[in-house]
């Protein structure tokens, strides 16, 4: 395979993946959106591209977000390149999802940071049975 195959291949699985496809800058401004982020967030790339990650960050969780962004950007390191991370995000139409993401850094051909990448999947029918379950136990503890 070329590497010309490979860059397409590449960028076809990124377009067409069901998981949200996400890169940001340095300044936490949206670069990519592919359409999973469009299906999980409702968000059509036109609407994205070029504005901030605070769009799909849900208000009480900015200030620790940015804490963590600016970290990686400043140090260039992630623990979730490796784990998943667990977070809260926003829907155009307002309602909170649950989601699991990974990330990397992004460096340019010099090996400055140029932003970072994140796979993001919805998991909200997941957590919403877990935590019926966590109240069913509970409540079954009670008794």
């Amino acid at each position: 395979m070329t590497t010309c195959e490979h860059d397409w291949l590449y960028a076809r699985i990124g377009a067409v993946c069901p998981d949200a496809v996400v890169f940001s800058d340095r300044e936490g401004i949206i670069r990519l959106w592919n359409r999973g982020a469009e299906l999980i967030f409702g968000f059509r790339p036109e609407d994205a591209l070029g504005r901030s990650l605070d769009l799909i960050i849900p208000e009480a969780q900015r200030s620790r977000h940015w804490d963590g962004y600016h970290r990686v950007m400043a140090t260039g390191e992630s623990s979730y390149a490796t784990r998943l991370l667990s977070a809260p995000a926003l829907r155009r139409d307002g309602a909170r999802l649950s989601d699991e993401f990974s990330m990397v850094v992004v460096r340019d051909e010099g090996g400055k940071i140029y932003g970072v990448g994140a796979i993001i999947r919805d998991v909200t029918e997941r957590w919403q049975r877990e935590k019926a379950l966590r109240e069913r136990l509970a409540e079954l503890e009670k008794r």
